[in-house]
Protein backbone atom coordinates (compact mmCIF):
# COMPACT_ATOMS: atom_id res chain seq x y z
CA UNK A 1 0.00 0.00 0.00
CA UNK A 2 1.04 3.46 -1.21
CA UNK A 3 0.79 6.07 2.32
CA UNK A 4 -2.02 8.31 1.71
CA UNK A 5 -1.80 11.41 4.04
CA UNK A 6 -4.87 11.47 6.02
CA UNK A 7 -5.91 14.79 7.58
CA UNK A 8 -8.44 16.05 10.18
CA UNK A 9 -12.33 17.47 8.75
CA UNK A 10 -10.87 20.82 9.60
CA UNK A 11 -8.09 20.13 7.64
CA UNK A 12 -9.86 18.24 4.98
CA UNK A 13 -11.98 21.78 4.82
CA UNK A 14 -8.89 24.11 4.96
CA UNK A 15 -7.28 22.56 2.05
CA UNK A 16 -10.91 22.63 -0.03
CA UNK A 17 -11.20 26.41 0.76
CA UNK A 18 -7.52 27.28 1.20
CA UNK A 19 -6.01 25.20 -1.48
CA UNK A 20 -8.21 24.18 -4.38
CA UNK A 21 -8.94 20.65 -3.56
CA UNK A 22 -12.30 18.87 -4.60
CA UNK A 23 -14.06 16.89 -1.82
CA UNK A 24 -14.95 13.30 -3.36
CA UNK A 25 -17.95 11.94 -0.80
CA UNK A 26 -17.39 7.98 -1.57
CA UNK A 27 -20.66 7.53 0.45
CA UNK A 28 -23.44 6.04 -1.16
CA UNK A 29 -26.84 8.29 -2.84
CA UNK A 30 -28.67 7.81 -0.22
CA UNK A 31 -26.36 8.40 2.47
CA UNK A 32 -25.22 11.81 0.27
CA UNK A 33 -28.30 12.76 0.60
CA UNK A 34 -28.65 12.60 4.33
CA UNK A 35 -25.81 15.42 4.25
CA UNK A 36 -22.84 15.89 2.87
CA UNK A 37 -19.72 19.00 3.03
CA UNK A 38 -21.10 21.71 0.88
CA UNK A 39 -19.69 21.51 -2.64
CA UNK A 40 -18.88 17.92 -2.47
CA UNK A 41 -18.60 15.46 -5.65
CA UNK A 42 -20.62 11.57 -5.12
CA UNK A 43 -19.16 8.88 -6.64
CA UNK A 44 -19.75 5.71 -4.14
CA UNK A 45 -17.11 3.52 -3.57
CA UNK A 46 -19.73 0.47 -2.84
CA UNK A 47 -23.49 0.67 -3.66
CA UNK A 48 -26.21 -0.82 -1.81
CA UNK A 49 -27.47 -4.03 -3.08
CA UNK A 50 -30.87 -6.06 -1.55
CA UNK A 51 -27.53 -8.34 -0.53
CA UNK A 52 -25.56 -5.84 0.63
CA UNK A 53 -22.76 -3.47 -0.06
CA UNK A 54 -21.18 -4.67 -3.03
CA UNK A 55 -17.71 -2.38 -5.07
CA UNK A 56 -18.77 0.08 -8.00
CA UNK A 57 -17.72 -1.06 -10.86
CA UNK A 58 -17.90 2.19 -12.29
CA UNK A 59 -16.54 4.17 -9.74
CA UNK A 60 -12.91 4.53 -11.24
CA UNK A 61 -14.40 5.16 -15.00
CA UNK A 62 -16.89 7.78 -13.71
CA UNK A 63 -13.87 9.40 -11.41
CA UNK A 64 -11.33 9.57 -14.61
CA UNK A 65 -14.17 11.03 -16.66
CA UNK A 66 -14.25 14.35 -14.84
CA UNK A 67 -10.89 14.22 -12.67
CA UNK A 68 -7.40 14.47 -13.99
CA UNK A 69 -5.01 12.40 -12.36
CA UNK A 70 -3.43 15.67 -10.92
CA UNK A 71 -6.37 17.15 -9.89
CA UNK A 72 -6.19 17.68 -6.10
CA UNK A 73 -8.75 15.54 -4.53
CA UNK A 74 -9.65 15.11 -0.61
CA UNK A 75 -11.56 11.41 -0.40
CA UNK A 76 -14.42 11.24 2.40
CA UNK A 77 -16.87 8.77 3.69
CA UNK A 78 -18.69 8.12 7.09
CA UNK A 79 -16.28 7.19 8.92
CA UNK A 80 -13.44 6.53 7.66
CA UNK A 81 -12.71 2.67 6.22
CA UNK A 82 -14.15 3.28 2.87
CA UNK A 83 -12.35 6.61 2.17
CA UNK A 84 -9.23 5.03 2.76
CA UNK A 85 -9.33 2.30 0.45
CA UNK A 86 -10.97 4.33 -2.08
CA UNK A 87 -7.90 6.72 -2.01
CA UNK A 88 -5.83 3.75 -1.95
CA UNK A 89 -7.74 2.43 -5.19
CA UNK A 90 -7.52 5.99 -7.22
CA UNK A 91 -3.25 6.14 -6.01
CA UNK A 92 -3.28 3.36 -7.88
CA UNK A 93 -4.77 4.12 -10.80
CA UNK A 94 -2.26 6.91 -10.80
CA UNK A 95 -3.62 9.86 -9.26
CA UNK A 96 -1.14 11.93 -8.01
CA UNK A 97 -3.02 14.04 -5.23
CA UNK A 98 -5.07 12.77 -3.20
CA UNK A 99 -5.93 13.34 0.60
CA UNK A 100 -8.11 10.86 2.80
CA UNK A 101 -9.88 12.66 5.07
CA UNK A 102 -10.83 10.39 8.56
CA UNK A 103 -13.25 10.59 10.93
CA UNK A 104 -15.79 11.01 7.56
CA UNK A 105 -18.84 12.55 8.05
CA UNK A 106 -19.78 10.48 10.96
CA UNK A 107 -16.91 10.54 13.00
CA UNK A 108 -14.54 7.28 13.77
CA UNK A 109 -16.08 5.23 16.40
CA UNK A 110 -13.68 2.93 18.80
CA UNK A 111 -14.95 -1.23 19.40
CA UNK A 112 -17.62 0.30 22.08
CA UNK A 113 -18.92 2.55 19.57
CA UNK A 114 -18.05 5.89 21.51
CA UNK A 115 -16.81 8.89 18.91
CA UNK A 116 -12.82 8.92 19.00
CA UNK A 117 -12.90 11.70 16.44
CA UNK A 118 -15.77 13.95 15.32
CA UNK A 119 -16.66 13.82 11.79
CA UNK A 120 -17.38 16.77 9.52
CA UNK A 121 -21.07 17.17 10.69
CA UNK A 122 -20.08 17.27 14.43
CA UNK A 123 -17.45 19.57 13.57
CA UNK A 124 -19.99 21.63 12.59
CA UNK A 125 -18.67 22.32 8.40
CA UNK A 126 -20.38 23.83 5.98
CA UNK A 127 -22.83 21.38 4.93
CA UNK A 128 -25.97 20.37 2.63
CA UNK A 129 -28.20 18.16 1.60
CA UNK A 130 -28.70 18.51 -2.47
CA UNK A 131 -25.78 18.19 -4.32
CA UNK A 132 -24.92 21.15 -6.71
CA UNK A 133 -26.03 21.08 -10.11
CA UNK A 134 -23.22 18.24 -11.79
CA UNK A 135 -22.27 16.79 -8.50
CA UNK A 136 -24.29 13.97 -7.84
CA UNK A 137 -23.53 10.51 -8.39
CA UNK A 138 -26.73 10.26 -11.10
CA UNK A 139 -25.42 13.09 -12.93
CA UNK A 140 -22.01 11.93 -12.86
CA UNK A 141 -21.92 8.57 -14.02
CA UNK A 142 -24.17 9.39 -17.24
CA UNK A 143 -21.18 12.67 -18.28
CA UNK A 144 -18.30 11.99 -20.01
CA UNK A 145 -16.78 15.29 -20.29
CA UNK A 146 -13.93 16.50 -18.26
CA UNK A 147 -15.52 18.81 -15.87
CA UNK A 148 -12.58 19.45 -13.65
CA UNK A 149 -8.96 18.98 -13.52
Amino acid sequence: MSTIRRVSPREAHDLVQREGYVYLDVRTEEEFAQGHPKGAWNVPFLLSTPSGMAPNPDFLTVVRAHFDTSTRIIVGCAAGGRSARAAEALAQAGYTNVVDQRAGWSGCRDPFGQIVEAGWAAEGLPSATRAEPGRSHAELRTGTAKDRG
